[in-house]
């Protein structure tokens, strides 16, 4: 009886039923399956069995491992600079100047245009030749030359000085929308009570935050993980291996190398520990105050 009941409703959902598991449960299974064979990308004929040698090839890669390394720094890093840069700006754009607007949007701007041609720009911007004007302008003050783009450790770091640039005035809007939703009341409140203002940051601003910082570590984070226009407009994975990220790693094996069988498993791999660090961190960002 109950069955008859709820039959109209599953029919309803039927259609969305069937979209879904052709779109995304048959690809996901035919993608697994693809990872245990050593295909080359031409014909299916060819396709042979591998079991689990393509996994066990991927952790033993030294390509792997580093671009892992160089993964796992960018998306920690990343998040908690931004974050460091953005809060500030923010409090600072949400005064009653005049201008506000006008340094809201300017300092959104760089969110707005392609990574990708942010990462051109500023390659010749950071270029270690003659030319590039960072190095020009530091010459004027007689400083030396410094090989932002050409140095195995400056690069990693060149790359993230791009980032943050491009994402600080974006997540500083996040913030800004969360402290206007904060009420007046208290702030008045804690002034009433003597408190300075340094103290209503930390006691107030910051806890209200929280909401805002989950959201906007969420982003950061996902993002940083599946880079991979920046290093290859500004380095290429280079010098060496240096900015070499995972999704460099995936594309490189897979499409120039004919590799398919082991492309899959890095990216099935990689998406694994995306989705392990997504649900640590959310429950870090959103565990319970007791």
């Amino acid at each position: 009886m109950k069955i008859k009941k709820e039959l109209p409703y599953l029919l309803l959902i039927l259609p969305a039923f069937i979209t879904y598991t052709i779109l995304t449960f048959i690809p996901l299974a035919m993608t697994f399956g693809l990872s245990l064979s050593n295909w080359n990308g031409s014909v299916i004929k060819d396709l042979k069995f591998a079991g689990l040698t393509n996994y066990m090839s991927a952790f033993s890669d030294v390509r792997m491992t580093t671009a892992l390394k160089n993964t796992l720094f960018y998306a920690v890093m990343n998040p908690v600079c931004v974050t460091i840069l953005a809060i500030p700006l923010a409090l600072a754009l949400n005064s009653r100047m005049p201008t506000r607007n006008f340094q809201r949007a300017a300092f959104f701007f760089p969110s707005v245009p392609s990574i990708l041609i942010l990462g051109y720009l500023w390659s010749y911007i950071m270029s270690p030749m003659e030319f590039g004007i960072l190095n020009k302008f530091f010459g004027l003050f007689g400083l030396d030359a410094i090989p932002w783009l050409s140095s195995p450790k400056m690069a990693i770091w060149s790359v993230l000085i791009v980032s943050v640039w491009s994402m600080v005035g974006w997540h500083a809007c996040i913030y800004i929308a969360q402290m206007q939703g904060i009420s007046s009341d208290f702030y008045e409140a804690a002034s009433i009570d003597g408190a300075s203002k340094a103290q209503q940051f930390f006691r107030i601003t910051l806890p209200l935050l929280r909401p805002a910082v989950a959201s906007s570590t969420l982003l950061l984070l996902t993002s940083a993980l599946k880079v991979y226009e920046l290093p290859y407009a500004l380095t290429k994975g280079g010098p060496g291996s240096a900015t070499t990220m995972l999704t460099q790693i995936v594309i490189q094996t897979g499409f120039i190398n004919k590799k398919y069988g082991a492309a899959t498993a890095m990216s099935i791999i990689f998406c694994a520990i995306v989705a392990a660090i997504g649900f640590i961190q959310y429950k870090v960002t959103h565990k319970k105050e007791v």
